[in-house]
Parts: C-alpha cells; structure tokens; sequence
C-alpha cells in the first residue's frame, strides 16, 4: 500500500515506502523531520491493510489525530497528523489514487465493500483541566 503525508503547511510531501516507519528529529529515523519541535524518535507509522496505526514514543511535544493528542490510533485517509509542531494530512490507498490519476465514472465501480469506521475508543490523553 503506497502511503504519503502533505504537509498542511506547504513543505515537501513524505513517501511512506517502508511497511514500518520511525519518525523523528535524528539521522537514523525513516521519516527525518528536521524541526526543534520534534523528537529525536517521535513516532512510529506501522502500514496495515486498509489503515495505518501511529504510535506516539513519549514525544515531548506529543502527536495528535485530528487534534486529539494520543498514545496510539488508526489513521485514516485524509486524518490529519500532526507531529509535535508540524501537521500532514495523511494519504493513502484510493484518496492518494485519485491524486495520481483521475478516473472517468465509467471506470468507477461500486463504492467500498466494507465502510470504514472511526475507532469510537482510541487511546488518548485525557484533557487535564486547569486548577483554578
């Protein structure tokens, strides 16, 4: 499954070619974002099929999902990540498909054959209220 981040921001789109990247701040990181923000190993990015789960490795500026800061979760096409200060919307199977290359609606056969559903549980952080 081909995968690619954007940057929200207009940086350079990231390929995601390995079936499991470590994103981070150090030279050894598949995915090496050069930003004071990011760890030196931030995140990793695991390739399933149909999805791709992220895994924060205690960041110190975290890694959210759609604005929900978290541990870990599924993404899904066009979720937005954001690692500690940088945000990519995520790309993949027919989303990034379309990109490539667009499809008459002669070529469209019916839509999926299993709709996917957003996890109703993922394992985030809890939102702390100020003390006050």
């Amino acid at each position: 499954m081909h995968a690619r981040l954007v940057s929200v921001d207009g940086g350079p789109p990231v390929d995601l070619e390995k079936d499991l990247s470590l994103v981070g701040r150090d030279e050894d990181c598949d995915v090496q974002l050069d930003h004071k923000s990011v760890s030196k190993q931030h995140c990793v990015l695991v390739k399933t099929d149909g999805l791709i789960l992220v895994r924060d490795l205690g960041s110190t500026n975290g890694t959210r999902v759609n604005g929900q800061r978290i541990r870990r979760a599924a993404l899904l096409p066009n979720d937005t990540l954001s690692v500690a200060n940088l945000k990519f919307t995520v790309k993949f199977g027919a989303e990034l498909d379309k990109e490539k290359e667009p499809v008459s609606d002669e070529g469209k056969k019916g839509g999926p054959a299993t709709p996917l559903r957003r996890n109703a549980l993922p394992d985030v952080y809890p939102e702390t209220k100020p003390k006050g």
